[in-house]
């Protein structure tokens, strides 16, 4: 049977996230839109803060840097196995997608530059040894994948890594890196060896400061305009061979799973941001159309109330059917369970509503809702390019196709 209740012990995690939220992120939304490029210095506090919690355990597993891999295999014991003898668990990847869902009803551009919580983090989270778990432990981490010739197939990807020695020497360019330019550490996708395919792409994590990767330009964009968007040229970028994440081994038989594995943890938190954005827009819809008077009768069926009326209430059901999804995925991962076709589902559902419901909202509110008094409009801006990054709605809906009809990327393109 499923239990659709949130457990009662993430109840704190969401008090703690919706209070950053309404007091730090709502607050200066509008202030950094406005202000492209400028670092929010009230971010440093809030992040310390946080990050004290989690260390602590207050908040265990809260924001992007939560999310990781079930590793209870590692130590003998299956996860699955376990589930299989009726226990389960609500561990990080949940409490990530709730906290992140949470915060970004505050602001998702304010969330996307906040250090320490770049998906970078997650990638780390998700395939690093305990070693580099323990190296790169409270860093800020940004993902560099897309590159000028290779956008939303990764496995065409040509940055090239040559072993040199104890190093590996990274050549090539990455466009559109979220956090690229304030993060830490860019985790950075490239080839060992181009003529064997996606299985020998590998991910690397590099310095910010390493003197082979050059920042070329920041990104001028339509939303989440808090948030840099950096893109970098590669030339002889040397790093210890220690940084990169998994196997160095190409096997050819697995494809290149184990970089892929990242986007299984965090295709769900971009779903979560894309909730919590769609429910900050029916939240103001919703005072705005009682204050014009329209009634939503919950007791009724849409076809017997007014347009608005019905339109919100299929706003609500479209929200609800990702916000399931979503959770469905980060419980997965938590339990060890493979969840690859349900993140991705996660992924373009939510993706898809939180535009959709944006633009929706802004219609129903009218002249209020496309004007700068109200964010609205705002986050209709910064909702679009939730259905973009870390896998276009397209590419989700492939990936969904090939998982259920059990067709590999050669037989279904």
């Amino acid at each position: 049977m499923i239990n659709l209740e949130l457990p009662k012990k993430f109840d704190f995690l969401i008090g703690q996230a919706h209070s950053v939220a309404a007091e730090v992120m709502r607050p200066n939304s509008r202030k950094y839109d406005r202000a492209e490029h400028t670092y929010p210095v009230e971010l440093d506090m809030l992040a310390a803060v946080i990050n004290g919690m989690n260390e602590s355990g207050a908040l265990s597993g809260a924001g992007a840097a939560g999310a990781t891999r079930d590793r209870s295999s590692e130590n003998g014991a299956s996860a699955s196995a376990s589930a299989d003898r009726g226990s389960t668990r609500n561990g990080s990847n949940l409490a990530s997608v709730l906290s992140v869902a949470e915060v970004c009803w505050g602001d998702v551009g304010l969330l996307l530059t906040m250090p320490g919580q770049g998906l970078g983090n997650s990638a780390i989270a998700a395939v690093a040894n305990e070693e580099q778990l323990q190296r790169f432990g409270g860093k800020w981490a940004a993902m560099a994948i897309t590159e000028p010739e290779a956008g939303s197939d990764s496995a065409a990807i040509r940055t090239t890594a040559r072993l040199e020695g104890d190093e590996y020497v990274l050549n090539g360019e990455k466009i559109f890196v979220t956090s690229g330019d304030r993060a830490d550490l860019i985790v950075v996708w490239a080839s060992l060896d181009r003529s064997q395919g996606r299985a020998a792409i590998k991910s690397f994590v590099v310095e910010r400061d390493n003197p082979g990767m050059k920042l070329d330009r920041l990104e001028h964009k339509l939303g989440i305009r808090a948030s840099d968007t950096a893109n970098f040229v590669l030339e002889e970028c040397r790093v210890p061979k220690e940084n990169l994440l998994g196997s160095p081994e190409i096997e050819l038989g697995r494809g290149f799973a184990g970089v892929m594995q990242t986007f299984d943890n965090t295709r769900p938190l971009v779903a979560a941001m894309a909730l919590g954005v769609a429910r900050a827009c029916l939240v103001a819809t919703r005072e705005r159309r009682r204050e014009a008077g329209v009634v939503i009768d919950y007791d009724a069926p849409p076809l017997a109330q007014s347009a608005a009326a019905a339109e919100f209430l299929a706003m609500e059901a479209d929200y609800e059917a990702a916000r399931l999804l979503t959770l469905q995925a980060a419980w997965m991962a938590d339990n060890g369970k493979p969840n690859s076709l349900q993140a991705s589902m996660a992924k373009a559902k939510a993706g898809r509503a939180g535009t959709d419901i944006a633009l929706r909202c802004v219609a129903l509110c009218g002249a209020v809702g496309y004007g700068e008094g109200e964010l609205l409009e705002k986050w209709a801006r910064d909702a679009k390019i939730l259905d973009i990054f870390e896998g276009t709605q397209q590419i989700q809906l492939l990936v969904v196709a090939r998982l259920l009809l059990g067709k590999s990327s050669a037989e279904l393109k």
